[in-house]
């Protein structure tokens, strides 16, 4: 395993996480079911993780992969998504995007496209 890059992060995201963990869409639950406890393939999971100013989904340090989970709120905000994956990004942090409504009709394909994407790139310098 490589050493953990440390991503630093605004200490006021830690009350907004929380409060995100605890107020879950049954999407995030459902997929979270599926990543917690190494799970994925053995690969360490955290959820509502605050990086630099922001909060991903999902995410694995030594992976360096955000998991979003994209709902009907995204709609709403997509130039502010791109913004913040652009900047999670810069910091060496890749990204897969998952539908909500993708994950509650086809959690399996969902769960085999991400451990594909593993296979693929756990190998790939951070």
């Amino acid at each position: 395993m490589s050493k953990r890059k440390i991503i630093h992060y605004d200490p006021k995201l830690k009350y907004l996480a929380r409060n995100l963990r605890n107020n879950s869409t049954l999407a995030e639950i459902l997929l979270w079911n599926h990543l917690r406890a190494k799970k994925m393939l053995g690969y360490q999971f955290l959820r509502q993780k605050p990086l630099d100013k922001y909060i991903v989904d999902f995410f694995c340090y030594e992976l360096m992969l955000a998991i979003e989970v994209d709902g009907v709120t995204h709609d709403y905000k997509y130039e502010y998504d791109v913004k913040r994956q652009k900047r999670l990004e810069s910091l060496g942090i890749r990204f897969i995007r998952i539908h909500d409504i993708e994950i509650m009709q086809n959690i399996d394909g969902v769960i085999q496209m991400i451990e594909q994407w593993i296979i693929d790139h756990k190998d790939d310098e951070n």
